[in-house]
C-alpha cells in the first residue's frame, strides 16, 4: 500500500441549514451549515444540480474538515463536503446508509 503525504480527516456531520448561493461564481452552489457534534462548520458545495437546499436539511454528509478554509463570494467555507461526480459531472453526496454519531471519522 502506498502512503499518502496528506492526512485528510473526514467526519460525519448533520446539515442544519442550507440555502442557495447565487452570488458564487460557479453555478449550482449551495451554502451549508453543518453540525459535527462538538462544533458547527460551514461549507459551500456545488449541489443545486441534484438537490434543493431545503431537502438537504437533516441529511448526514461526509466532510473533509482539516483542509483549511476558503472564502467564496464572502462566505467562509471551512470544509469540503464529499461527493462523487454523476454522469453529467455534478456532485452526488456521499453519506452513511444509516444515522451514525456526529463527528464520527471515516476509516
Amino acid at each position: 500500500m502506498v502512503e499518502s503525504p496528506f492526512d485528510v480527516t473526514i467526519e460525519v456531520g448533520d446539515v442544519i441549514d442550507a440555502e442557495p448561493f447565487p452570488e458564487a461564481e460557479k453555478p449550482e452552489m449551495t451554502k451549508l451549515w453543518i453540525d459535527l457534534g462538538d462544533e458547527e462548520i460551514r461549507s459551500a458545495a456545488q449541489l443545486d444540480y441534484h438537490y434543493d437546499a431545503d431537502d438537504l436539511v437533516g441529511r448526514q454528509v461526509l466532510c473533509a474538515t482539516n483542509l483549511g478554509s476558503v472564502r467564496i463570494a464572502g462566505f467562509k467555507s471551512e470544509a469540503l463536503t464529499v461527493g462523487v461526480p454523476s454522469e453529467e459531472g455534478y456532485p452526488v453526496l456521499v453519506s452513511p446508509d444509516e444515522d451514525v454519531p456526529l463527528g464520527a471519522l471515516l476509516y
